[in-house]
């Protein structure tokens, strides 16, 4: 609980600080790569449900053409029409989302919780499920590591947003409650280097 409460903030400010100083050059190079490949913004901010419900402005390295209507920059499951060619590369190998680094130095998320969803998927956040809205949200978890193959899994399927929210999103829910009642120091550390193993594969 101590670990919860007080020292997961803490490991989050001690290790996003240095993390985004070390990183910088090389955070410099893939915002010069985006630009080069495709115009518009280096970076991608979207509204999502943080802790409690409450919005922030998940902050990510764009992988996708702009949309010339903001409404219709949208997650879309499955949907890969719009990723550009380095969007490609940084998404398979998450490298869009180191900027998450700036949230989890904020305060808005931390190294390991729940991926922060759009409000367009708030309902599912009800009943069982509602205790997952008490975590901050994460860079990473155990539904992160379950799902690394979401995209793929999701072209696969016939109706990709229905797959999505009437089976995936219900099952990594499952995931981040089994996370709520294992929360621990040493858990978040197992979890962070899974990740890495998973990422580099």
């Amino acid at each position: 609980m101590i670990y919860q409460n007080f020292g997961k903030r803490a490991f989050d400010i001690v290790c996003s600080f240095p993390s985004l100083l070390l990183l910088s050059p090389f955070l410099a190079i893939v915002s010069l790569l985006i630009k080069i490949d495709s115009s518009g913004s280096v970076f991608f901010f979207q509204e999502r449900m943080g802790r409690n419900g409450r919005p922030f402005n998940l902050i990510k390295f764009r992988s996708m053409t702009e949309a010339y209507n903001p409404r219709e920059y949208q997650f879309n499951p499955g949907d890969a029409s719009r990723v550009t060619r380095i969007g490609r590369i940084i998404r398979k190998t998450k490298i869009d989302e180191l900027p998450e680094l700036l949230n989890v130095l904020k305060g808005d998320m931390s190294f390991v919780g729940p991926r922060p969803e759009v409000f367009k998927y708030h309902h599912v956040y009800t009943g069982e499920f509602a205790p997952v809205l008490s975590l901050r949200p994460g860079i990473t978890d155990l539904a992160s590591i379950e799902y690394r193959n979401e995209e793929l899994l999701l072209r696969q399927g016939s109706d990709p947003e229905k797959m999505y929210s009437e089976v995936i999103l219900p099952d990594k829910l499952r995931l981040c409650l089994k996370y709520k009642e294992m929360i621990g120091f040493k858990t978040d550390i197992k979890i962070i280097f899974a990740t890495l193993r998973r990422v580099l594969e």
